[in-house]
């Protein structure tokens, strides 16, 4: 008797069918799983067995062959449990399954038959309908996220028997859906505002400026001066995720196990904030099977790094490469994948060890070679990659007592889309959609300098010793601060205030 269920596994962020194959014969009773199975497959012998038996079926007592098919590439997850027991049922001839060529099953199994949530869900349903199937049966505390997706029909499944009800024409599982319109209305409500916060005008147009042009930020103050607090409400002036992003990082979540049971998709951007005693795979990403890192699940949105230098150096030179291209790589002996990781980097630190260097109310006890140490933690390279550089200096009381609130995060919110939609129609049909992204030779066209502005800039990479990717930097961030103030060409101020963002290249690495 040989029964065909389809399944799907995961390779990255996508999806890959799996036919799961029962072959069940006369001879000494066997129960065998093939085709690069992982332990958490091998070991779904038991828990089919058991759920087969604890639901009312007769496990045959035969020798049982299951094909993970295709045999060449590793299944890992307990995600086959149903479609394996499915597949041996049907083999039996104790179920049918109608439409079984556009149907497929996904889910882990508990000893009593219910079906539990498994990891990777709505990558699995994308890629699965890209190839033609229109029926999933996933457990039901997946049927959110899986429901996301249109024209499919996502049947919720809480146990084996609700299921083989279902399959006997018993008791129909309706197929589910979710209000995506409604979810989307209230998805900011969480969202913290810059109108809390007291002072500080320069860092906020600092922060809108990176917002408007998607750059990288480096906050640099004393302790309290309120580095986290500023950084915890960029998201609120970040444009809206669309719906094509907001699938993406539901997806790098999903895969993840991160995306929690009540969202079916994420609709707000990332806000990433890791311990600063994070490894350099828990940045990345790793696993025999690589899973995503905080890189990756901060895609289209924010990695904010408190406490910059005190991060291990190995792990913050990883992300040097993954600013530059927007993605990261991680290789195994089992597999090579790449997951997404356009990112912005917002990071803090203090001025010294004991954060008090330059403070103008409390005397930093750093001796020079310990404030050099401190510095040199963060590499150059790293730091040119940093586009705005900007010193958050201690709160005025007066600015503290106010009773007037600052400005709200949905006025400034409106700049940002605006400036971003400048920007959009400026790169259409070049693959870019902010100013950070600019390459060297799209920099010569859409960022000309006249003679002064030429020569403000001359003279900043002379006396600064600055490098030719921090050159770029100012470059780019000037021609955000003129799309800002809705000017086609870069000035001279543009490029003035650029420039004032470099302020580790203007005091901090001097000589």
């Amino acid at each position: 008797m040989l029964s065909r269920i389809n399944s799907c596994g995961l390779m990255g962020i996508d999806g890959f069918p799996v036919l799961v194959e029962t072959d069940i014969s006369n001879g000494m009773p066997t129960f065998e799983i093939v085709g690069l199975p992982d332990a958490a497959v091998r070991e779904a012998k038991e828990r089919v067995r058991a759920a087969i038996k604890n639901t009312g079926f007769n496990f045959p007592a035969k020798r049982i062959i299951i094909n993970l098919a295709p045999a060449s590439q590793r299944k890992e997850g307990s995600g086959y449990d149903l479609p394996i027991t499915i597949s041996i049922l049907n083999a039996t001839e104790q179920l049918s399954v109608p439409d079984n060529d556009i149907t497929m099953f996904i889910g882990e199994l508990s000893l009593d038959g219910t079906v539990c949530s498994v990891s990777g869900i709505l990558p699995m349903v994308i890629s699965s309908y890209k190839q033609g199937y229109k029926k999933f049966f996933v457990p039901k505390d997946n049927a959110n996220e899986a429901a996301v997706i249109d024209d499919v029909e996502i049947y919720p499944v809480g146990s084996l028997k609700e299921l083989a009800d279902h399959l006997h024409g018993i008791s129909p599982i309706k197929p589910h859906k979710v209000d995506l319109e409604n979810y989307f209305k209230n998805s900011s409500s969480s969202i913290l505002d810059f109108c809390d916060v007291k002072g500080q005008e320069n860092v906020k147009r600092a922060l809108e400026i990176a917002a408007a042009g998607n750059h990288n930020i480096l906050l640099i103050g004393s302790p309290g001066t309120g580095k986290t607090m500023l950084a915890q409400r960029m998201p609120g002036i970040l444009p809206d995720l669309t719906f094509d992003e907001s699938l993406e990082v539901t997806k790098i979540h999903s895969i993840a196990g991160a995306l929690p049971k009540h969202m079916p998709l994420i609709m707000n951007r990332p806000f990433r904030n890791p311990h600063h005693t994070i490894s350099a795979a828990g940045l990345s990403g790793g696993g025999s099977m690589p899973k995503p890192g905080e890189l990756s699940l901060a895609h289209n949105g924010i990695l904010f790094l408190d406490e910059l230098p005190e991060f291990r150096s190995d792990v913050l030179e990883i992300l040097r490469q993954p600013l530059e291209d927007g993605e990261v790589t991680i290789s195994r002996v089992n597999a090579t994948l790449t997951y997404p990781c356009n990112i912005m980097l917002v990071a803090s630190m203090n001025p010294c060890k004991c954060g008090y260097l330059g403070d103008s109310r409390r005397e930093c006890t750093c001796s020079p070679a310990s404030i050099n140490r401190y510095r040199s933690k963060i590499s150059g390279p790293l730091l040119d990659r940093i586009d705005i550089q900007v010193e958050v200096a201690s709160v005025d009381y007066d600015d503290l007592s106010s009773i007037n609130s600052g400005e709200k995060s949905e006025d400034i919110k409106k700049r940002v889309n605006r400036t971003r939609a400048v920007q959009l129609e400026r790169y259409k049909g070049l693959n870019i959609y902010s100013n950070s992204q600019l390459s060297a030779g799209l920099l010569q066209k859409f960022c000309p300098l006249g003679d002064e502005e030429n020569a403000i800039l001359k003279a900043a990479f002379d006396n600064l010793g600055l490098s030719a990717r921090a050159h770029s930097r100012i470059l780019k961030v000037a021609r955000t601060i003129a799309d800002l103030e809705g000017e086609e060409r870069i000035k001279v101020n543009h490029i003035a205030e650029a420039i004032q963002y470099r302020s580790l290249d203007r005091k901090y690495f001097e000589n």
